[in-house]
Order: C-alpha cells, then sequence, then structure tokens
C-alpha cells in the first residue's frame, strides 16, 4: 500500500435498516491466517438489499456490506502459505470452522457457526477487506478480466444449487426465473449436457437465457407451465424455482411429474398452497440448496466463465462506491435492476463500462 492508503478507506458500512453511509474507516490489518485483499470490484445482490433496505436477517451493523468481491493480494497474515503479494484473487466470503460434523464431511456452506464476510464480518464494499487465507482462491493464471472474476461467487452458488439437484447429461431441467442467480443456474445446467428451459415473464431475460445455454423458453403468465411443457413434448426431470415467488413455486408442483426433483432455490416465505402428501404419493425429491461449498463450487464457477468470451449481457457497467444506493440498492429494492448484476468499483468516481475481455 501507498502511505496514501495506509491510513483509512471508503466503505460502504450499513449502521441500521435504511442507514447505509459511505464511512472513511481504518483499512484493516491481518491476523494470523489472513490475508489484505485490495478490492478490483464486488458484486452487489438482493440479499444486500434486502439488509439495507427491508429488515435484519444476517447482518450485524455496523458492518461492511459486500460478500461478491474479487481483488489483490495486498499483504500477507503470519501463517498464510500458498498465496503472495501480488496476486488476484477470488474469495468464498463464508467462513466455516473446519471441525464441525458438516465440515469435516465437507459441506463446509453448513457448518455449524457459519458465518459470512458483508453480514457478519466487514466485506468488499470498501477499498480493502481482510480474509481468512483459506476462503481466498489465486486466479492469476485464469486469464480472466478482473470484471468477469467479480462473478465467481454467485456463479459458485448455482453451480452448487446444480450439484445438489444431481443434474446430468441428456436430463432435463427447468428453471423458473432468470434473473440474478437463474441466469448463472442456467450456465451451470447447460454446461452439465443437460437440455434447459427457462421461464420468465421477461422477454429479455428470456433472450438472454437462450445466449447463456437455454434450449426452450417460455413466457410466465400466460398458459400455465405444466401446458407449455405437454404441448412442447418436454418431460423434466429437475426443477429450479429461482424466483422466490409463491405462483413460481405453485406452477413448479403443477407440473412436476412424478419422480421429479424439486430444487426451490428462491426462498419461499409462505407454506405451499399443495397438501405435502401429494409430494409423498408422487415420490418428489425435495432438494435444498444454500451458499456454496468453497473448495469444489469455486474451481467449476471459474471453469464456467471462462466457457464465454464476454460476460456484458451480465455485466454491462461497473458503478463507484457513492453511487451504491441509487444503481444498486435501490433498483434491487424495486425490482428494476439495469443489469443482471451490478458490481461496484471502490477506486472509481463516475460509472466505467465492465471490461470482460480478457488482459
Amino acid at each position: 500500500m501507498s502511505s496514501s492508503q495506509a491510513g483509512t478507506m471508503r466503505a460502504a458500512v450499513l449502521h441500521a435498516v435504511g442507514d447505509l453511509r459511505i464511512d472513511e474507516v481504518p483499512v484493516p490489518v491481518p491476523g494470523p491466517g489472513e490475508v489484505l485483499i485490495k478490492i478490483g470490484v464486488c458484486g452487489v445482490c438482493g440479499s444486500d438489499a434486502v439488509e439495507y433496505g427491508k429488515q435484519l436477517v444476517l447482518a450485524h451493523p455496523p458492518v461492511t456490506l459486500g460478500h461478491e468481491f474479487v481483488g489483490t493480494v495486498e499483504a500477507l497474515g503470519t501463517d498464510v502459505t500458498g498465496l503472495e503479494v501480488g496476486a488476484t484473487v477470488v474469495s468464498g466470503a463464508g467462513i466455516s470452522c473446519g471441525a464441525c460434523k458438516p465440515c469435516l464431511a465437507g459441506r463446509t456452506n453448513l457448518c455449524r457457526s457459519y458465518t459470512t464476510q458483508g453480514f457478519h464480518h466487514d466485506g468488499g464494499l470498501a477499498g480493502y477487506v481482510v480474509a481468512p487465507a483459506a476462503i481466498v482462491l489465486d486466479v492469476s493464471d485464469s486469464g480472466l478480466a478482473v470484471d468477469t472474476l467479480g462473478l465467481t461467487q454467485p456463479m459458485a452458488i448455482a453451480v452448487h444449487a446444480v450439484r445438489r439437484s444431481g443434474l446430468t447429461a441428456g436430463d432435463t431441467a427447468v428453471i423458473v426465473g432468470a434473473g440474478g442467480i437463474g441466469a448463472f443456474i442456467t450456465v451451470a445446467a447447460a454446461g452439465t449436457g443437460a437440455e434447459v428451459i427457462v421461464v420468465d415473464l421477461n422477454e429479455e431475460r428470456l433472450e438472454l437465457a437462450r445466449a447463456l445455454g437455454a434450449a426452450h423458453t417460455f413466457l410466465a403468465g400466460g398458459d400455465p407451465l405444466a401446458e407449455q411443457l405437454s404441448a412442447a413434448g418436454l418431460d423434466p426431470d429437475v426443477f429450479f424455482e429461482v424466483s422466490g415467488s409463491a405462483p413460481g413455486f405453485a406452477s413448479v408442483l403443477d407440473a412436476a411429474a412424478p419422480g421429479s426433483t424439486i430444487v426451490p432455490v428462491g426462498v419461499q416465505r409462505t407454506p405451499p398452497q399443495q397438501a405435502i402428501g401429494t409430494w409423498t404419493l408422487s415420490e418428489y425429491l425435495i432438494v435444498g440448496t444454500v451458499a456454496h461449498v468453497f473448495a469444489t463450487d469455486f474451481p467449476e464457477a471459474i471453469r464456467l466463465l471462462s466457457t464465454r468470451p464476454d460476460w456484458s449481457d451480465i455485466a454491462s457497467e461497473v458503478v463507484p462506491l457513492g453511487e451504491l444506493i441509487p444503481q444498486a440498492l435501490d433498483p434491487l429494492l424495486n425490482g428494476a435492476a439495469a443489469q443482471i448484476k451490478t458490481l461496484i468499483d471502490p477506486w472509481i468516481e463516475v460509472p466505467r463500462p465492465a471490461l470482460h475481455v480478457r488482459p
């Protein structure tokens, strides 16, 4: 760090619901087993918007938001091996103990004491962040641009959901909801060799889904999903409900044939309108999915990001930290986001085009 950066930095600190400030705070110092990362870009997601604008579900204010970040290793704490100053890295953000039953079984996302940077600990919507070296992946040799690498964490969420579903080549999958994570699940599902069907209310998102690998797209809000699938001669094996809406989940339950796997990725806030006994008699496999497993899902996310030359259709513009609320959080709260993923660059003062061309 230069002397001008060594003392303080700007950070998007959540103080309470509706109270987020760009504060001047000390640059953190890495402790044992930690690394100091100079932020390149940090993605903003719906969870950030909920914590800021609706209710505290995960966040423990005051806390710097941001759990989707990429940057450069600036300094190493003691006991850190396998990383070097100057390396380009992505972070899993989710911190697990490594010793409880789920961790020992490789399910670190279910750690009994799981915490997350950006909610429980200061995150990446700042100039710098400290992260445990155990959840930092060196991607210097990936050949991907920093803005593209800013998509790694949400892609890892999608990879985990698809892995949980058991989807394989030759299967047919339906994805209900093509915004945010739905777009990344489209890529991950198509990457297995499965036939992918995407359903959404927005024709522009369906056009994007086709570019991301969907073989079929259906416009929601008209004919029931079950009728559209039947008319197209499609008999899906796996359904991903990503919208989190009650109508979306109801359409899946109506369309799923006996023996189907149903993955409710979007968090449902109301009880299902169908008797659970019907699920038993239909022998549905209902699969939960949350976060990601850093060790397995992050490398696959990087591989999938390498399969397309340009991700401008997902993230086209990078926004300054000072415009976080009007350009990122408020649009997410209002369902009016201008792009699938908004990236924040803490080192710029005006928006810039996202750069996905490989360096």
